[in-house]
């Protein structure tokens, strides 16, 4: 429990590898012993491992809450039937399978457990579709330019990070939704816009990619609750 800095399996990117809620995460099986551990610790959390479609990126393609994994339908379906069993004796969690071209859901889809932030480009069926399946309100927008709202902002149940881009009015409307929380704005990993991908975070804790500095850290941090 707390905030740090690491880099997994050689890369400052560390929220491609994994995908963290308030109850469990999930993480890309070729991380290591220690880092899962140092993962677990600072976030408070039990994990599980995973490889999705024979890929460690499993937090550009998954997305989750604490009721629901999301898989897009690339996977095979023996993998499914694997981790479906696993999710539900080791974290009580339901695993769903959604359709569509953006599969990458990491990347478009920003979740906590009450909203979702997603792409623009999804229809408003498949916007219907993963408020059903997450047990949340969807709200189809970009920020700061960036339909890839997963890849390039950072939310838990607590906080909400925005990238640097973002507008005054972007922020104003985030504000709305998410009554309560302070947004604020920051870079990650010296500079990225893609904070995203370069954290693993949620109402406990913060890891971010281990080139990101102590002032990037610290907007974070705040914007978080942390």
């Amino acid at each position: 429990m707390g905030i740090s800095k690491m880099s997994i399996l050689g890369s400052d990117y560390i929220g491609a590898f994994a995908v963290a809620t308030d109850k469990f995460a999930v993480l890309a099986r070729m991380i290591s012993h220690g880092e899962r551990d140092r993962i677990e610790k600072n976030l408070g959390i039990r994990t599980i491992t995973f490889d999705l479609d024979n890929s460690d990126l499993i937090g550009i393609y998954m997305a989750a809450n604490s009721r629901t994994i999301v898989l897009p339908n690339i996977i095979e379906e023996d993998e499914i039937a694997h981790f479906r069993k696993e999710a539900k004796e080791w974290l009580d969690v339901e695993v769903m399978i959604f359709k569509s071209n953006l599969n990458a859901l990491g990347n478009n889809v920003l979740v906590n457990d009450k909203f979702a932030l997603i792409n623009p480009e999804y229809t408003a069926e498949e916007a219907r579709e993963l408020e059903d399946i997450l047990g949340v309100e969807s709200i189809r927008m970009s920020i700061g330019g960036f339909s890839t709202v997963g890849a390039n902002n950072i939310l838990t149940n607590k906080g909400i990070v925005l990238n640097n881009r973002a507008t005054d009015e972007e922020t104003e409307e985030i504000r709305k939704i998410f009554k309560g929380f302070q947004p604020s704005q920051s870079t990650a990993n010296l500079g990225s816009l893609s904070i995203g991908l370069s954290t693993i975070a949620n109402s406990t804790g913060l890891i971010a990619g281990d080139s990101t500095t102590g002032f990037e850290l610290a907007r974070i941090s705040d914007g978080l609750g942390l």
